[in-house]
């Protein structure tokens, strides 16, 4: 599972729709839906909001802004209607780590969006993400 910190406009075809699967299936362990993946580190970040359920439905609601913009046809009807204004702090160090993440899997499966990616010294975060000062989070699982 990968929730992105990075802005979804970063990913591939290939990426932003796993992203669009994965943060559905973690909007499902949020509300106790599922079984699996329950202790998945990439949700510390939901869990330690304040309203955890929100969080991930209304960081859903810009990957599908995304996907829209792309026309592509995922369902919104399965994200859950509760929304929150609070923002996902993530750590500069997070991003940057995430930015190498992604150049790595683009290198070989999208080169073009690869070159593009590496054009960016600085990228955006995810818009439900606020960046603040820090390395890698502490629940990423580093290479």
């Amino acid at each position: 599972m990968r929730l992105w910190s990075l802005h979804p406009k970063y990913l591939d075809p290939r990426g932003l729709t796993a992203l669009w699967r994965e943060a559905l299936l973690a909007q499902k362990v949020l509300h106790l839906a599922t079984q699996g993946y329950r202790r998945h580190p990439q949700l510390e970040r939901f869990r330690s909001h304040p309203d955890p359920q929100a969080a991930i439905a209304t960081y859903l609601q810009y990957v599908h802004e995304e996907s829209v913009r792309r026309d592509y046809r995922f369902d919104a009807a399965k994200i859950s209607p509760l929304r929150t204004t609070r923002r996902i702090p993530c750590m500069e160090g997070q991003l940057q780590y995430e930015k190498k993440h992604l150049a790595r899997k683009l290198k070989s499966r999208d080169p073009a969006r690869y070159r593009e990616l590496r054009r960016y010294a600085t990228i955006e975060a995810h818009p439900r993400c606020i960046i603040v000062a820090g390395e890698r989070e502490l629940w990423e699982k580093a290479r």
